[in-house]
């Protein structure tokens, strides 16, 4: 993981993101951590990938090889 990478995400700890897994799943959380593999830690964990009925699942972990994106919620 680049240094920018680390960064940016950094300055993200505790703040709302949004998560592309693959697969297609989508997930809004808060941002607990994360590690040099982006291992992420996300609390407050919703499962958005279908619009209409969206889930809670709280505090999970999701592995790095998952992750396609992590992006700010839009404003």
């Amino acid at each position: 993981m680049s240094e920018m990478t680390t960064d940016i995400l950094e300055q993200n700890l505790g703040k709302i993101v949004l998560v592309r897994l693959k697969g297609g799943k989508s997930l809004r959380a808060r941002l607990k951590g994360f590690d040099q593999h982006l291992n992420l830690v996300l609390e407050e964990t919703d499962d958005t990938t279908n619009i209409e009925s969206t889930r809670k699942l709280g505090l999970i972990i999701v592995r790095g090889d998952n992750v396609v994106l992590i992006s700010p919620p839009p404003r």
